[in-house]
């Protein structure tokens, strides 16, 4: 194991808005750069750092505006999905990246940040494409839906009793095609942003033709994706919580420390971890600690991230 972690950090999304309620730029921006102060921690101990994020409200506020423009102007065409998920990288990437550079050059760090627009290649066979359950978008009325479907072929459902939304697959990701490039980045001692929003879907046509399909790969599940293709010491999953813990919310809950991964496989079985929460996540820590031997995943919140690499804090997941 080298010195210092190669580290694949996955920001959760109280790292990019804090505020639910206040989605602008501004507000995204000034939640960047207190997110950069932790990221900026563990660069400074120098541990080499790839950043994957999410991108979920971004890239529906992307969809919605086309959405509204083609609605109000037929001249105006809609933006095609994967396009929207490129779009959504570029904006979250140069937040982050002007932020943590910020921070860098007040520590006189000397590296450089960067983001990479990200592909990530997935199977056109893959179950998902079956059954989309991502929403995307704005919302609609049945009837509203009903013609989306008709005219666009679209997959509309009901979503929590707020009207129809647009649902995109949610495929497994099989590669990723910038792999060496982000490699080589981080090899020569810089940062990089990538793999935002679960990266753009692509599936391969041959003959080195890739092509965008509309879906969206989970964020945490690319996380542990590249952590493998990068070859890191330590996946780290950020959230809003310190440590996993069992029994959640109830007064015989628990706070774990460190895990087994036949023990998360225990927990799971039994129905402690929430599918919308802390599922995805654990999944995720047994994908990459399942990979190669010596690998583990940490997951804790943003701010505890340094004392958790420490290990003084955080639930690490291990192999055995």
């Amino acid at each position: 194991m080298r010195d210092k972690k190669r580290i694949v950090i996955a920001l959760g999304g109280n790292a990019l808005q804090a505020d639910p309620n206040d989605t602008t730029a501004k507000a995204q921006l000034k939640t960047a750069k207190e997110t950069a102060k932790p990221i900026a921690d563990l660069i400074e101990e120098g541990n080499e750092v790839i950043i994957v994020h999410g991108n979920g409200p971004q890239v529906g506020q992307i969809v919605a505006a086309y959405e509204t423009a083609a609605a109000t102007d037929k001249k105006n065409e809609m933006m095609p999905f994967p396009e929207c998920g490129a779009m959504s990288q570029g904006y979250i990437g140069y937040h982050l990246q002007q932020s943590i550079r910020e921070e860098m050059v007040k520590r006189g760090i000397k590296k450089e940040v960067a983001t990479v627009v990200t592909q990530v290649v997935v199977d056109e066979k893959d179950p998902g494409f079956q059954n989309p359950t991502k929403p995307v978008g704005s919302f609609y009325s049945k009837e509203e839906a009903e013609k989306m479907e008709k005219e666009k072929g679209f997959v509309m459902k009901e979503d929590s009793g707020r009207g129809y939304r647009r649902m995109v697959a949610s495929p497994e990701p099989l590669d990723v095609v910038e792999a060496n490039l982000i490699k080589s980045l981080v090899d020569q001692n810089h940062v990089v942003i990538a793999g935002g929003g679960g990266g753009i879907p692509v599936v391969d046509k041959g003959n080195g033709v890739l092509e965008g399909v509309p879906a969206v790969v989970d964020k945490d599940f690319i996380s542990a994706k590249m952590a493998e293709l990068m070859d890191v010491d330590l996946l780290i999953i950020l959230t809003a919580v310190e440590k996993v813990a069992i029994h959640f919310g109830k007064p015989n809950q628990k706070e774990l420390t460190r895990l087994t991964k036949e023990e998360v496989y225990q927990y799971i079985e039994e129905g402690h971890f929430a599918p919308g929460s802390m599922l995805p996540k654990m999944k995720t820590a047994l994908r990459f600690v399942e990979s190669a031997p010596g690998r583990e995943t940490l997951i804790t919140s943003l701010e505890k991230a340094k004392e958790g690499i420490e290990g003084k804090t955080g639930t690490t997941i291990v192999s055995t």
